[in-house]
């Protein structure tokens, strides 16, 4: 279970600005349930199409499950502890990243002592990710959007240990197209730079040896999961439009929490590896989704190329700048700078002013959007300020902003606000500001959670993202924005 059953019986509804100091607010009002929930059975074929000049694939919330039914507390807990894993593991590649670009000697410590990409899976069970369906040699896999990955990477026959998975494991034998990489190749030295392996040589490297002339990968994870397994190449297609040679993870070795029944990861984010980069020729580094409210029934949609015509956006697309900098300490990250935060129309005031401490990285496969500290405090205060009249409840895992609104019909909620450099202002849908821990509405939280250190970077998570087509345009370095009320499209 995602995020979509924490609603409950309550609709979250967009009502016009209130007028005096409240600026925009949100009606929660009481209603019924508009879809039941049903848990994910059997194998899920999402569609695809080619329109016009892009490609348009078919997104859904992965809430595949074959553990045990546990309360909606328990797995909300889940959730965000699994998120809170997550983002620990960001920082850290962070961090790794700008060490590798700080200086060659720090580089070559980062090297042999990082052989590995530590990172969260985004993939786990009951957690909120987005999945579409791609061709790849002569099967289907079913792949968790991420844009924080820089390799896509599926699992492997023969796999000498694999999760549970919804589609058939890729058969590198069935595939006439199928190839391993060698390490005395381009692709195995990208990958060594992907993974923080800059030093040297391919053949003196993690990813090669004398008695594996392919090259290998392995991306572990912080909750203990990891996938192994070489890099190859094969014919990936998407809607019809066939990219050969396509370079990816075959894992054959995979271990640790399940990954919600997916075949895999595909990796949108910004190196050499990416799909994004890989399919440059075809879609000019241009991509854009739009994530659903969670409902067992609502889809969304990843469009791969630049024509904005098929986009159903209701406001015009608003681009802010990605932040500038050498590739290498950017890593696979979309950095934006966040110069403020307005909650019920009133500009929060941040006590770093949002200077020091304002870079953020747009991120899919995080849920809940973490702040540094003295930012989240300011927004903080202001939200508990404009819903002063309703009592406090007990925090929950890593929200710490929750009210009891048992037995209220209509709640009236600050709308928030996030702004980019250049005055770029974006607009969190109102599903996307409260989290209900609790189905009678006793424990019902701001969707935002504090960074452990102002050191720390600032995510915009996936949960502050629905409803909206947010457009990642690496040629021009920008990402767009503009409200859409998702649907596949």
């Amino acid at each position: 279970m995602a995020w979509g059953a924490c609603i409950a019986a309550l609709l979250l509804l967009l009502l016009p600005a209130a007028g005096g100091g409240n600026g925009g607010v949100h009606c929660l009002e009481e209603g019924s349930r508009s879809r039941g929930r049903r848990a994910l059975q059997g194998r899920q074929h999402l569609r695809s199409r080619a329109v016009a000049g892009a490609t348009v694939l078919e997104l859904r919330h992965h809430t595949f499950s074959s553990a045990p039914s546990k309360s909606r507390e328990e797995e909300a807990d889940a959730l965000l502890s699994s998120d809170a894993a997550r983002v620990a593991s960001l920082q850290r590649r962070i961090e790794t990243y700008r060490l590798i670009g700080s200086s060659p000697d720090t580089a070559a410590a980062v090297s042999a002592s990082k052989a590995q990409v530590p990172v969260t899976s985004g993939a786990k069970l009951r957690t909120l990710n987005y999945v579409a369906t791609v061709g790849l040699g002569a099967g289907e896999a079913t792949v968790i959007v991420d844009t924080a990955c820089e390799l896509t990477w599926v699992q492997c026959k023969p796999c000498d240990s694999c999760h549970d998975q919804q589609d058939p494991l890729f058969d590198p034998s069935s595939s006439p197209s199928y190839s391993s990489v060698p390490c005395n190749s381009s692709s195995c030295d990208a990958l060594q730079v992907a993974t923080g392996s800059v030093s040297g040589s391919s053949s003196s490297s993690p990813a090669c040896s004398d008695h594996q002339p392919s090259c290998s990968y392995t991306l572990s994870y912080r909750d203990g999961s990891y996938s192994r397994g070489v890099l190859a190449r094969d014919r990936l297609s998407l809607a019809g439009e066939a990219i050969d040679g396509f370079v990816f993870g075959c894992g054959t070795s995979n271990q640790g929490a399940p990954f919600g029944g997916t075949s895999g990861l595909m990796g949108l984010g910004r190196s050499d590896l990416s799909l994004v980069s890989q399919t440059m020729g075809q879609f000019g580094g241009v991509f854009s989704y739009c994530l659903p409210l969670k409902d067992s029934g609502s889809s969304g949609s990843l469009v791969l190329g630049d024509d904005s015509s098929v986009y159903k956006n209701s406001t015009p697309i608003v681009y802010a700048s990605m932040v500038s900098g050498d590739p290498l300490l950017q890593g696979p990250f979309y950095f934006l700078n966040l110069t403020g935060i307005t909650v019920g129309g009133q500009e929060v005031a941040s006590s770093s002013g949002f200077t020091t401490a304002s870079k953020v990285i747009v991120d899919s496969g995080t849920v809940i959007t973490t702040l540094v500290p003295s930012i989240y405090d300011a927004v903080r205060e202001e939200f508990v300020r404009q819903l002063a009249e309703y009592p406090p409840a007990p925090a929950f895992s890593i929200l710490d902003t929750c009210f009891n609104m048992t037995g209220l019909r209509e709640v009236q909620v600050p709308s928030v606000k996030l702004v980019f450099d250049g005055g770029v202002e974006v607009e969190v849908d109102s599903g996307g500001v409260l989290y209900f821990v609790s189905s009678d509405s006793s424990q019902v939280c701001l969707a935002m959670a504090a960074l452990r250190s102002e050191y720390e970077t600032s995510i915009i998570g996936n949960y502050q993202q629905k409803n909206l087509r947010v457009i990642f345009d690496t040629a021009a370095s920008q990402v767009g924005f503009a409200q859409e009320t998702c649907g596949y499209i």
